[in-house]
């Protein structure tokens, strides 16, 4: 079995609810997605997938959708007022932990058609959360 992996680095806000800790208030991350590829065979090229491959598809969609945006669940209360201020969003149906967001990024990756196998969020240095199916 062959393997490639991508590091897509971004930079986010969130916060969480239902949590007692400081991350239940708005705070930033420089995260790093990192996204595993697998695949029994090389194409023609001799490759699992073209790293620009990826880089095309998933790293355009983190830029557009989670790149500088505050990543929040949207029954969020303070949704409404960011909303109203024109600050650009992501929106989720959970708490925008990082699993979470691990899983966003597996399934967009999964989507767009990549023999994805893990998707993993670096929220800090030292922590990471992993996704996989």
């Amino acid at each position: 079995m062959y393997r490639v992996t991508r590091e897509i680095d971004f930079c986010y806000g969130h916060r969480l609810l239902n949590y007692e800790g400081k991350c239940k208030h708005l705070h930033g991350h420089n995260g790093k997605a990192i996204i595993t590829i697998e695949s029994p065979r090389l194409d023609n090229r001799g490759m699992v997938l073209d790293f620009s491959d990826i880089k095309q598809v998933v790293s355009t969609w983190i830029d557009e959708n989670l790149d500088h945006r505050m990543i929040l669940c949207r029954e969020d209360p303070v949704v409404p007022l960011l909303q109203e201020m024109g600050e650009p969003l992501y929106l989720m149906d959970e708490n925008p932990t990082a699993e979470s967001i691990a899983r966003v990024i597996f399934e967009i990756t999964k989507e767009a058609g990549f023999p994805i196998v893990e998707a993993r969020l670096w929220e800090t240095s030292k922590c990471f959360a992993t996704y996989v199916e």
